[in-house]
C-alpha cells in the first residue's frame, strides 16, 4: 500500500511500517564515489530515525570526515519511503533515502545528496525547476562456482534482439515488473548492441528525485540480477572489443509548468536559453568529464568506434557529437549528454551540470555552430577547421580539468572537490603502476 503522491508525515510512515509488517528499514545515503550505503535499523528504532537521532561514525566511509570529527546523523526524507517487493512478506524490508548532517543540525558538505540539493536551490531562485532522466546501461554476466562475477556471457544477441538469442530477457522483465511495484514509470526496456548488455529507461522526473531513483534503479538491478544467478555490472567497459555501458542524461527546465528550452520558431526549435545552457556546459566540460565519467575504466569507453561520444560538439540530431537535442521544438525538447557513464554519482553529475548550464544562462554564452555530420567520419585539419575539441583522455586528463576549472571546483565544494581529486589522483597512481596483459602480449617477446 502507498499513498498518492507519495507526500508522507512521520505519522503515515509509522501506521504503513504496523500495517504491512515491516521490521527492518534500511536508512540509505550515496557516499563521494556514488557508492550506496545504508544502516538498518529494526521497526521499534524506527521513531527514533525519524527525529533524526541515527547516528554513524563518518570516518568509516571514504571522503567523508576525519576520526577526531565522525560523528554524523542520519536525517531521513520522509517522501522515499519504499517496501522493497523483493523481500519477504513477513517481516519486510523498507527504506528510507537520507541526507547526511553534522552535529548541530548542519548540513554535511561532504553529502552528494546536499551538493545537488545546493544547485537546484540555485536553479530555483532563478525561477526554474530542473528536470532530468537518465538512460542506463548495464551487463549481465555469469556467476561463478564460488558465486564471484565473472566476464562470461554464453549469448550472442545484439541491438534490440529478443529471446531466446536475448538470454537475459527473462531476468531484465523482472527488473521492470520489480521496478513498475516501487513506483517507476518504465517507458522501454531492450537487448543493447554488446552481448549480454541491456537498457531499462524509466519517466523524466526533478533532478532530486531523478538522482535517488538512479541509485534505487542500480540497487534493484543487481538484486533481481543476483535471483536469476547473474551479476549486473555497471561498470563503464567490461570487455574491450565491444561496446561500453553509457548513461546519457537527458535536461531541461522548466518555468512555471513550461519547457523554457523550446522555441518552436527557432530554426532549430530552441530558445536562448537552450542555446545558452548548452554554451555553459561545453564550456565546463572538460573538468565536468571528471565527475560523469568517474574511473580509469570510464576512458577506455570514450574511444572511436564503439558509438561513445569523445568530441567536444554539439547537434540538434546527429548523434557522434557529445550533446544532442531529442524532440527539437516541442514541448518535449532536452539537452542530451551522451558522455556521462553509469559508475557516476547521479547528485554530482547532475549537480555540475546545471550550475554550469545556469552559469551559461546568466552569462549569456554562446554556443559553437551545431555539427550536423558525422565527426567520427571527419579528417583532423576538417575537425581542427571547426574549432572541434576531444573530451580528456585519461582520467588524469579529467582531473587535471577539475583542479584548473574553479566553477566545478566551487559546485562541488572545498570538501568533497579536494578529497574527490585527491581519491582520483591515487586511484590513477595505483592504475599506472601496473602491468596488464595486454603489455605482456604485447612487449614480452618483443624486447
Amino acid at each position: 500500500m502507498q499513498l498518492a503522491g507519495k507526500k508522507y508525515t512521520k505519522e503515515d510512515i509509522l501506521r504503513l511500517v504496523e500495517e504491512e509488517d515491516v521490521e527492518f528499514i534500511r536508512l540509505q545515503f550515496t557516499d563521494m564515489f556514488g557508492c550506496l550505503k545504508n544502516m538498518a535499523i529494526t521497526s521499534s528504532q524506527l521513531e527514533k530515525a525519524l527525529d533524526n537521532r541515527c547516528m554513524f561514525d563518518g570516518s568509516a566511509i571514504d571522503g567523508f570526515v576525519k576520526i577526531e570529527e565522525s560523528d554524523l546523523f542520519l536525517h531521513p526524507d520522509l517522501d522515499t519511503f519504499e517496501i522493497f517487493p523483493w523481500r519477504p512478506q513477513q517481516g519486510k524490508v523498507a527504506r528510507l533515502i537520507c541526507d547526511v548532517y553534522r552535529p548541530g543540525d548542519k548540513p554535511f558538505e561532504g553529502d552528494p545528496r546536499y551538493i545537488l540539493k545546493t544547485a537546484l536551490k540555485e536553479a530555483e531562485e532563478m525561477g526554474y525547476t530542473f528536470y532530468a532522466g537518465p538512460e542506463c546501461e548495464f551487463f549481465l554476466f555469469h556467476m561463478d562456482e564460488n558465486a564471484m562475477p565473472t566476464t562470461i556471457t554464453h549469448e550472442q544477441a545484439g541491438y534490440f534482439d529478443l529471446g531466446p538469442v536475448d538470454r537475459g530477457e527473462n531476468a531484465r522483465r523482472d527488473m521492470v515488473l520489480t521496478l513498475e511495484d516501487m513506483g517507476f514509470v518504465v517507458e522501454t526496456s531492450h537487448h543493447e548492441a554488446a552481448p549480454a548488455q541491456h537498457e531499462i529507461d524509466f519517466e523524466y522526473d526533478e533532478a532530486l528525485a531523478t538522482a535517488d531513483n538512479i541509485m534505487t534503479f542500480k540497487l534493484t538491478v543487481k538484486t533481481i540480477a543476483k535471483r536469476h544467478g547473474l551479476h549486473a555490472t555497471f561498470m563503464p567497459k567490461p570487455k574491450a572489443e565491444v561496446n561500453g555501458s553509457g548513461m546519457h542524461i537527458n535536461m531541461s527546465l522548466s518555468r512555471d509548468g513550461r519547457n523554457v528550452f523550446q522555441d518552436a520558431g527557432d530554426e532549430n526549435g530552441l530558445s536562448r536559453e537552450a542555446y545558452y545552457f548548452i554554451g555553459g556546459i561545453l564550456k565546463h566540460i572538460r573538468a565536468i568529464t571528471a565527475i560523469t565519467n568517474p574511473l580509469v575504466n570510464s576512458y577506455k569507453r570514450l574511444v572511436p568506434g564503439f558509438e561513445a561520444p569523445v568530441y567536444i560538439a554539439w547537434s540538434t540530431a546527429n548523434r557522434s557529437p557529445l550533446l544532442r537535442i531529442p524532440a527539437a521544438g516541442s514541448e518535449k525538447t532536452r539537452i542530451e549528454l551522451r558522455s556521462p557513464d553509469p559508475a557516476a554519482n547521479p547528485y554530482l553529475a547532475l549537480a555540475v551540470c546545471l550550475r554550469a548550464g545556469l552559469e551559461g544562462i546568466r552569462e549569456k554564452t554562446e554556443p559553437p555552430k551545431s555539427v550536423n555530420c558525422n565527426i567520427f567520419a571527419m579528417t583532423e585539419d576538417e575537425k581542427k577547421l571547426m574549432g572541434i575539441e576531444r573530451l580528456p583522455g585519461t582520467l588524469i586528463e579529467a582531473v587535471e580539468e577539475l583542479e584548473k576549472d574553479e566553477f566545478i571546483r566551487e559546485t562541488l565544494g572545498e570538501h568533497v572537490a579536494n578529497k574527490y581529486i585527491e581519491a582520483k589522483k591515487e586511484e590513477w597512481n595505483r592504475y599506472r603502476a601496473q602491468v596488464t596483459d595486454w603489455e605482456i602480449n604485447e612487449y614480452l617477446n618483443r624486447f
